[in-house]
Formats: C-alpha cells, structure tokens, sequence
C-alpha cells in the first residue's frame, strides 16, 4: 500500500497471512508472518546471515536479551529456543508484528518471551544482549534515535549484534555507533550485508 511501511503502528493493509519454515536451534519451525510487517514473505537475507554468522546464546545463557524490532519473531524465536533459561524481549512500534510474534512463541512452546511496544518494555531491565536488524528505512534521524535509546541498556559486559545492508550505510552507521562511545567492530560479511558487533563503551 503506497505510503505505508513495515514500521507502521497499524497497518493499513488486510492482514494476509504466510507461513514461513526455517531451522533454528536443531529443529525446524514454522512461523505465521502476514502483509504488513517486514519481509512477510521470506526470512530476510539479513536476519538469516546474522542468526548464521553471530554466536546464538547457549543453553546455559541467563539473563535478558532484546530483539529489537522484532517483525514476525525470527530472532525473537531463535534466541528463546537457543537460551530457553534467558528471559528475550521482543519489541517493535507495528503491533500487527508483536501479535505475530506472541502467537509464534506460543506455536514454539517458548514462554521465556515477552512481546510488547517500546514502552512497554521495563525501563530499569538491562540487556546481555540486543540483536536487531534495524528499520534503517525509517531514516537516519529516527534510527539514530533508536540506537541512541536501547544501546545504553546494555548490561556492563554486554553486547550488541546488527544487521546492515552495505548500501544503506552500514559502513557509516559503524562508524556512527562507535563515535557515541559504543565501539562497532565488522564481524562478518555477506550477501551485501555487514554484521556489526558492539560493545558499550563500559565493556
């Protein structure tokens, strides 16, 4: 729909739904995406080189972890499944997103997530770790906002993990990241994409 975008708060468009197959942790899932929230009809490159290329918590993880700007809940699922001891936020501003990834949780058995709105998220809960593959379509203002806001609720020790297309400026985001005192090192490459690993800047 001309004008609207995976980051609306509600989308506009009928919600049709899509089921969406991948592994994750050993196993092989299902999820329900829909029109409307990002990359509906397939895992997005990105994500699926991130999940591939980061180092996924362990069983033995604890603590809490946040996927930021959940979508449908492909990392938000992946995390649970991988860390079922680690409590996973799951967050994005477009509520038909967080109704699907509630309903994927629940379809996986993963009740260590919890799914709400940005602000519905504790403000006094620090994070091991944040994984994202962030909206960098919203605009360099508002991204920087969003990283401005959640990067200084990493935990002291703890780390960050994004996704960013090469020709959407994630050479420049690094660089950007890493001048606000959270140093962004290149993890990997691939499929026209860079995984960043930061740091805040009291690890």
């Amino acid at each position: 729909m001309t004008g609207e975008h995976y980051f609306s708060v509600d989308p506009a468009a009928p919600a049709q739904s899509r089921q969406i197959d991948f592994d994750v942790a050993g196993r092989q899932v299902r999820l329900e995406s829909s029109s409307g929230v990002f990359s509906a009809g397939r895992l997005d490159l990105g994500t699926a080189l991130l999940l591939r290329k980061a180092p996924l918590p362990g069983p033995d993880t604890t603590g809490a972890l946040l996927d930021l700007g959940c979508g449908y809940g492909p990392i938000t699922i992946t995390l649970a499944l991988s860390a079922p001891k680690a409590t996973v936020y799951a967050t994005d501003v477009n509520r038909r997103a967080l109704d699907l990834t509630r309903a994927n949780a629940v379809s996986v058995d993963a009740d260590n997530v919890v799914v709400g709105e940005p602000t519905e998220i504790p403000d006094d809960v620090r994070f091991d770790q944040i994984w994202s593959n962030p909206p960098i379509r919203v605009g360099k203002a508002e991204l920087h906002t969003l990283l401005e806001t959640w990067l200084p609720r990493l935990a002291p020790g703890g780390t960050a993990w994004l996704v960013v297309a090469r020709n959407l400026g994630a050479d420049s985001l690094q660089e950007w990241i890493t001048a606000r005192g959270f140093p962004a090192h290149r993890h990997a490459s691939g499929k026209g994409y860079r995984v960043l690993r930061v740091d805040p800047h009291n690890h």
